[in-house]
């Protein structure tokens, strides 16, 4: 399964906000140090902050927080966030794709299946198990 860019620098965002739970990040400041434009970043954090797992203040002080303990964010739960919308292969969209092998398939009830269990997987784990290394972070 590859999950797209936008689900990598989620990911890679709420690990970053994991190494710091007390502090709030900014735009500005994630968006360089992922080498992202901050409108892409933007968009990537009002996707987190729609499903409940960042908190953003505006002004000073203000940024990025995460809305709960890192123990408390189930990768799984991120993932299907992020990836909403995308399906694995054409035929799992919405409108069903255009499929020459319809009703003859064998393969997508495997990959739904290779889906759940990637999935099913990663709820075994929360971002506090994957957050920075605090001490890696300041040495950086």
């Amino acid at each position: 399964m590859r999950l797209t860019s936008f689900t990598d620098f989620g990911l890679r965002m709420l690990m970053r906000m994991a190494s710091a739970p007390e502090r709030a990040f900014s735009s500005a400041e994630l968006a360089t140090e992922f080498d992202l434009s901050r409108h892409h970043l933007a968009k990537i954090m009002q996707r987190l902050s729609q499903a409940g797992l960042i908190d953003t203040r505006r002004g000073g002080g203000g940024g990025a927080v995460l809305a709960r303990p890192p123990s408390e964010i189930r990768l799984g739960d991120v993932v299907r966030h992020l990836e909403s919308g995308q399906a694995l292969v054409a035929c799992f969209g919405s409108d069903g794709g255009d499929c020459s092998l319809d009703g003859r398939c064998r393969l997508k009830a495997r990959l739904r299946a290779a889906e759940r269990a990637f999935l099913e997987d990663l709820d075994r784990s929360t971002l506090a198990d994957i957050a920075l290394d605090r001490q890696v972070q300041t040495a950086g």
